[in-house]
């Protein structure tokens, strides 16, 4: 009896996959209120990749709470592909019993006890990208078994896909997640190969612009098999003109962070300002368990953080670029504004702000104006934490900054002052 009552799930199971892979997709009930600002968390992927443990991974949640990570905001803990087992008899996945000995449950509950959440990760295709068991005919046993373990974020890839609509899949593990019960966030994985911020924003609740990323500011890692791996300035080019699509509920994915990998603290620094002036997600991808004082204050600069976490939820602009200089504004709660000037050549910078060159409405998205020619802002400096004067209503170069190479000057401008 038990054998067919297994194949006939299993067969229930794979006629709705077909049905939702082939159909027109209708409208995925995602949860709701788990995204009001982009997740923050760390994943094992950019330093561990499959070389992953019960022992790591509650190591790095240990680390988490020591170094003031978990304070700062970052409290999911993912991992990434490698952490399969098999399937049981009926389906339903296990974890690896030699690098997970006591189970995801057991993990979960360790996490949790933190003060965490633990994520997992799955693929909507027959195998992950390290060839693991994929979802593919299981979406709702895995998600079901996600929630029996207590799991609260999914990143779902998008390897072995051939013949496979991504509308359909990221919709139907959407919905399998819905049906487990248990709020689960979907971060959604296809590189943005077709386009998902035009259709997903009531699928998932962040989604891949970009190929992923390596350690590296500014250049390809292009592979023998034909993909390529994005450095930093690639991210942030590919990532910048999509910004009518991102907002509260629904992120802009430029790929997980490489802060403390191997970069220059400037780069380091620079990057992590990109990713909170673009209101992208912040997912720790270094050993925090091992990592320098620099590296940390980058890590858990809360003003900073508090750019990208901003509850209006809004993308930042990149308005224009001059002497090799880009110019980005990003508008925040109470009429602030958030002012970076981000230098990625290999050469020191410097420039006199004239605020009046920077009048502008941000008519497509927020409808927010900066009004310089109007309002008098008080300049913070978001990295030395100091104050740096006023703007002023008048048109005079009468604030020169240094722009280190490879770095940023940034600054919230506060409105009232």
């Amino acid at each position: 009896m038990k054998k067919i009552l297994s194949q006939t799930l299993g067969m229930f199971l794979i006629s709705c996959v077909t049905w939702c892979l082939q159909s027109t997709p209708m409208k995925a009930q995602k949860w709701e209120g788990l995204a009001d600002t982009p997740q923050m968390g760390w994943s094992t992927w950019n330093k561990f990749q499959g070389n992953i443990s019960e022992d790591i991974i509650k190591g790095i949640a240990d680390a988490m709470v020591t170094t003031g990570l978990r304070d700062a905001g970052y409290t999911y803990i993912n991992i990434d592909d490698c952490w399969h087992g098999k399937r049981d008899a009926d389906g339903f996945i296990q974890a690896d019993p030699t690098k997970f000995p006591s189970g995801m449950k057991a993990l979960a509950d360790y996490l949790h006890g933190k003060g965490l959440k633990l994520g997992i990760y799955s693929d909507a295709g027959t195998g992950t990208c390290a060839n693991m068991p994929g979802s593919l005919g299981h979406e709702y046993q895995d998600a079901l078994q996600y929630a029996r373990w207590g799991v609260d974020y999914l990143k779902y890839d998008w390897c072995n896909t051939t013949n496979i609509n991504p509308q359909g899949a990221y919709q139907l593990i959407s919905d399998a997640l819905r049906a487990s019960g248990r709020p689960i966030f979907l971060s959604m994985c296809e590189w943005g190969n077709s386009a998902p911020w035009k259709w997903a924003r009531d699928i998932g609740h962040s989604w891949r612009t970009t190929p992923d990323i390596w350690c590296n500011f500014d250049s390809l890692r292009v592979f023998p098999q034909g993909y390529s791996q994005f450095g930093v300035m690639q991210c942030i080019q590919f990532n910048d003109s999509l910004r009518q699509y991102a907002g509260p509920g629904h992120w802009n994915d430029p790929d997980m962070l490489e802060v403390g990998n191997g970069m220059t603290v400037n780069e380091d620094r620079a990057h992590f300002t990109m990713w909170c002036m673009m209101a992208s997600p912040l997912i720790l991808g270094n050993d925090v368990r091992n990592m320098s004082s620099e590296v940390l204050a980058i890590l858990t600069n809360k003003e900073m953080i508090a750019v990208d976490q901003d509850a209006l939820g809004v993308q930042g602009l990149h308005l224009c670029d001059e002497q090799g200089l880009q110019f980005w504004l990003k508008p925040l709660v109470n009429g602030d504004w958030a002012f970076t000037i981000l230098n990625p050549t290999k050469e020191d910078r410097t420039y006199s702000i004239d605020w009046q060159r920077f009048n502008f409405t941000d008519e497509a998205v927020s409808g927010r104006s900066t009004a310089f020619d109007q309002n008098v802002y008080r300049i913070y400096n978001l990295w030395t934490h100091k104050n740096e004067g006023k703007t002023t209503t008048k048109s005079k170069a009468a604030k020169k900054v240094i722009i280190p190479a490879r770095d940023v000057v940034a600054y919230r401008l506060i409105l009232g002052v």
